[in-house]
């Protein structure tokens, strides 16, 4: 499975930033969560509408955002 589908851009969710499975949950939010020290287990019980993969999503579209790589369609 592609975790990149799990990333979606909106221009009406968000103000386009790209998201979680269409919620209102920009990537950015879980890449500050997990910097501020929260770990996976914590964000999931916090959170029950997110899903382990979904966090793995967030990090691999931040890992390929910063490579410089070029991002495929996202859905």
């Amino acid at each position: 499975m592609n975790l990149l589908n799990r990333i979606t851009i909106d221009p009406e969710i968000c103000h386009g930033k790209p998201c979680i499975r269409g919620m209102r949950w920009p990537i950015e939010l879980v890449i500050d969560m997990l910097g501020s020290g929260m770990d996976m287990g914590d964000i999931l019980s916090d959170h029950p509408e997110l899903e382990k993969e979904d966090i793995l999503a967030c990090l691999q579209y931040a890992k390929l955002s910063l490579s410089g790589k070029n991002i495929q369609k996202v859905a």
